[in-house]
């Protein structure tokens, strides 16, 4: 006699297209009253390289743990950014994350992805292919992550600005 349950595929990953870099593991300690308790914090970025990007931080007795934790923060903080059809940001742009300033700009076709440290990894992550940035203030990678984020999460593009100003998109160029 059938009990009326029927399987189900919950168990099976379905197919993904998220990439994810490790910028930084630390180790970092705590310490209780029988001494040092260490652990391990890793700050991922996670990224489908089509528009879509986010950075996390996990934390976690083993550095596996941290990685996991890290790459499950990253995906629950995903921004949407806007990319032109050259494959760079529509307008330039700054942000700010803590200490650390990022100031981005768009660049021409096979100019390539300029700037150095935990921005490289966002934009490379995020999709953008040519842009031009450059970390100002703090070398914290965190930081300099999250001022990225920041950047890229203020991007607008020419139709949400025409429409925003109630006025249409071609009075834009003129």
């Amino acid at each position: 006699m059938a009990t009326g349950r029927r399987k189900t595929n919950r168990a099976k990953k379905e197919e993904t297209n998220w990439q994810e870099r490790v910028i930084q593991i630390r180790r970092v300690s705590k310490v209780v009253k029988g001494g040092k308790k260490l652990s391990f914090r890793a700050i991922v970025v996670v990224g489908n390289e089509r528009g879509q990007v986010g950075v996390g931080v996990g934390k976690a007795s083993d550095v596996i743990g941290a990685v996991k934790k890290g790459v499950a923060d990253g995906k629950k903080h995903l921004i949407d950014i806007p990319i032109t059809k050259s494959n760079s940001i529509p307008h330039p742009i700054d942000g700010i994350g803590g200490g650390a300033k990022v100031m981005m700009r768009p660049a021409a076709p096979g100019t390539g992805v300029i700037a150095g440290g935990a921005v490289r990894t966002v934009l490379e992550l995020a999709g953008v292919r040519n842009v031009l940035a450059k970390q100002l203030g703090s070398n914290n990678p965190l930081n300099n992550a999250r001022a990225a984020v920041n950047a890229l999460s203020t991007l607008r593009t020419f139709a949400e600005v025409a429409e925003d100003r109630g006025i249409p998109i071609e009075s834009l160029y003129i």
